[in-house]
């Protein structure tokens, strides 16, 4: 990894160490890749930021080791919340747009708490499915053809059997 186009930005603050509010928060593991943030404020106890210490833009950048372990990490992480916080899942999100660094948003979340299920904008409707599950569907956007999301999917799978 090293010499890549990747490796340290000096003006990103989560290269430097120094993007995430030391007053709100502190990092509490580093394996040598990857390193969690967790925050000491607001209203959802354990919440946390995994990254990888290379600068990596995006989640399609990562390269050799950081693929290779993200999911122990992600593991070793969330079952660290898990136990920590006492809950039994803990969301993972990966949101592309607002930082120029790759983070992963770890938030363990029990009954109650202010998280919610919810990853679309606008009104929603949640409709149970007999397994157990929720679906949740938007009010606001039309859903899309069958034929065109079978058509996406194929061409994924395409992809995914060349790759």
């Amino acid at each position: 990894m090293s010499g890549s186009t990747f490796d340290v930005v000096p003006s990103c603050g989560l290269c430097s160490g120094t993007g995430l509010p030391a007053d709100a928060g502190r990092y509490v593991w580093d394996d040598g890749v990857w390193r969690m943030w967790t925050s000491t404020r607001g209203s959802v106890p354990g919440f946390s930021i995994l990254m990888p210490k290379r600068h990596v833009p995006h989640i399609t950048d990562l390269l050799g080791m950081e693929a290779a372990t993200l999911g122990d990490a992600l593991g070793r992480t969330t079952r660290a919340l898990r136990e920590a916080t006492g809950t039994e899942v803990v969301y993972v999100y990966v949101f592309g747009e607002g930082i120029a660094h790759l983070h992963i948003h770890l938030a363990p979340h029990r009954s109650g708490d202010a998280l919610n299920s919810a990853m679309l904008r606008g009104r929603v409707r949640e409709e149970a499915l007999p397994s157990g599950a929720t679906v949740i569907r938007s009010l606001d956007f039309p859903e899309r053809s069958e034929n065109e999301l079978t058509e996406t999917a194929e061409a994924i799978a395409g992809l995914l059997a060349e790759a």
